[in-house]
């Protein structure tokens, strides 16, 4: 199938990945990690998965100043030009607004799809083929489209959107016209939503045109637009980075999410199917991990387990680890650094990210 030249892909890549420490780093996060052994990072996969959607040249990187050099080394073939290097973190909007005005001074009959570039996709020719319906539908009409999951499971740690079953729209029978967004829910009502029939969960994956997405923004996040907008002119010119540095402090931190996609009219969803995780958690690593007899999920050559079950074990290849007696933890070794946690407790690891930078030193976290 022959690539259409107004497809773009704009890769989020600036997160820091604190839940994944200590293998995570600020100065390392895990979008440029081997998370799960597989020879590429995870950027390096989203960024080959976007290959069979667009163009090399039109995929752009959002990521922050401090990984423009390991964004480079590992994504072969991209120019400088497509590394967008935001100074400081204010959340998705604004890199979204900033990399949709750098495409609309090269190209503005531009369809976009927006994707983080940390995801699990276990079945890529699924997902390549949701991806150019969503493109081809956003090519014709006037909407702004996000991907839902089914669930299969009253998971809390995940978005969820409801969608209108109803509404005919004669493009495809999975795009619904979206009713409401909720974030992360308590279990109750997880449960509800799940038994309800109605409800997916959200992937924050986007696919839209560029006049719908930058429409979108002049209503809904009209100061943040005002900002990107005025770099038209200077994008693709040696003044950029110098505009960007001087925009971004003074920009709103809000996500696309709450700024625009819970507001506007013109929403749908996608009801997918391709292997999706959004890894944000040791959990959802562990879940998508081989195991062992015991239930074990263990990267690490040399790790002996006695009496214990259900755990994520993730050291050194060269690292000797015994295990006795332990059931659901998580034991991570990396640089020097070594974590033991209830995979339960897990969403502790944040506060203890915190603790350690401030007990022991910013060089530990």
């Amino acid at each position: 199938m022959k690539i259409n030249k107004n497809n773009y892909c704009i890769i989020m890549a600036g997160g820091i990945g604190a839940r994944f420490w200590p293998m995570s780093k600020t100065s390392r996060p895990k979008q440029f990690i081997d998370i799960l052994g597989s020879g590429k990072t995870l950027i390096q996969q989203t960024f080959d998965r976007f290959l069979s959607v667009c163009p090399r040249e039109n995929i752009l990187i959002v990521t922050n100043e401090i990984y423009r050099q390991q964004v480079m080394d590992q994504l072969e073939g991209i120019s400088a030009g497509q590394v967008l290097c935001e100074p400081c973190r204010r959340n998705t909007a604004p890199c979204i607004a900033y990399a949709c005005y750098k495409i609309h001074q090269q190209n503005p009959d531009a369809r976009i799809v927006v994707a983080p570039s940390d995801h699990i996709i276990l079945k890529e020719k699924e997902f390549t083929e949701i991806i150019n319906t969503a493109l081809e539908a956003s090519a014709t009409h006037d909407w702004l489209i996000t991907l839902g999951i089914k669930p299969s499971r009253p998971d809390t740690g995940y978005g969820y959107i409801q969608f209108a079953g109803d509404e005919v729209n004669g493009v495809d029978d999975r795009i619904k016209k979206v009713k409401n967004f909720t974030e992360k829910p308590q279990l109750e009502k997880a449960k509800e939503f799940l038994a309800s029939g109605d409800f997916l969960w959200n992937a924050g994956i986007f696919i839209w045109s560029l006049k719908s997405i930058l429409t979108a923004f002049e209503s809904y996040l009209p100061e943040v637009n005002k900002l990107f907008k005025d770099g038209l002119g200077i994008y693709d010119t040696e003044k950029e980075q110098d505009f960007v540095d001087k925009t971004y402090p003074v920009c709103e931190n809000i996500s696309i999410d709450y700024g625009v996609m819970e507001k506007a009219k013109n929403v749908y969803v996608l009801a997918s199917d391709f292997g999706w995780s959004d890894l944000g958690t040791w959990g959802s690593l562990y879940a998508i991990r081989e195991k062992d007899s015991k239930q074990n999920a263990i990267l690490g050559e040399q790790v002996l387990t006695y009496d214990s079950k259900n755990c994520i074990v993730n050291v050194p290849k060269d690292k000797l680890v015994v295990l006795q007696g332990l059931d659901d933890y998580i034991v991570v070794e990396e640089d020097g650094v070594l974590l033991v946690c209830k995979k339960q407790s897990e969403q502790k690891i944040r506060k203890i990210v915190d603790d350690v930078r401030d007990k022991k030193g910013k060089e530990f976290v």
